[in-house]
């Protein structure tokens, strides 16, 4: 089933309008008419409100992988396709708010379950090649912390950035992987301007 047909069910199941879903989910019921005509997805949000109040795993509203229909064997050379989490797409930060509010997510992807990631961003430049490339999508989990040399998404005030970190006993270094770029370097009361988003656990590359 689609987004749109699973949001649909899921309310008439329930006896609502779409004005009462709506409040469910903190939108207009305009809002929820337009995620039953497909014409829009809701936001990180809606999805996880809506989840709540039902009791449902985000999976039941998101997930728009058309139900099989009969069980076939998988051809050799070939895999199954692994199960898949939609979570949300971040582009630019607004500063103060949390890195999946509303007015940071551009769109919802499509992302492998077993990265247990929280969110996405797009990379931009090529500080991070030859291992990370300008474009690709790299999946973040969600954690304050992270061990020295691991990547991570760092915000500083409204950027964020992706960069291996490296905590020193007197300051913060954001090492990129390409040579040619220098480490950002920041100490004192620089450094309470840098939060650590979550560490990158996948990346998607031409897709």
């Amino acid at each position: 089933m689609s987004i749109a047909e699973n949001i649909k069910k899921i309310r008439l199941e329930h006896g609502l309008s779409q004005a009462e879903l709506g409040k469910i989910a903190g939108v207009s019921d305009k809002a929820v008419s337009t995620w039953e005509l497909g014409t829009k997805i809701p936001r990180m949000g809606a999805v996880e409100k809506m989840a709540n109040y039902f009791g449902i795993p985000k999976s039941a509203i998101v997930d728009d992988a058309p139900a099989a229909t009969t069980s076939r064997p998988i051809p050799p050379g070939f895999q199954p396709m692994p199960e898949m989490d939609w979570v949300p797409l971040v582009g630019r930060i607004a500063c103060g708010t949390p890195i999946t509010a509303e007015e940071n997510v551009e769109q919802m992807v499509c992302v492998p379950s077993r990265w247990h990631s929280t969110f996405t961003l797009t990379c931009k430049g090529d500080s991070m090649e030859p291992r990370i490339h300008d474009g690709d999508l790299v999946a973040i989990r969600s954690q304050p912390e992270v061990e020295n040399g691991e990547i991570a998404a760092v915000r500083i005030g409204e950027e964020a950035t992706l960069k291996h970190v490296y905590l020193h006993e007197n300051f913060i270094e954001l090492r990129p992987e390409n040579p040619a770029f220098s480490s950002i370097i920041l100490s004192r009361e620089d450094m309470n301007a840098v939060v650590i988003e979550g560490k990158a656990v996948g990346l998607c590359r031409d897709i």
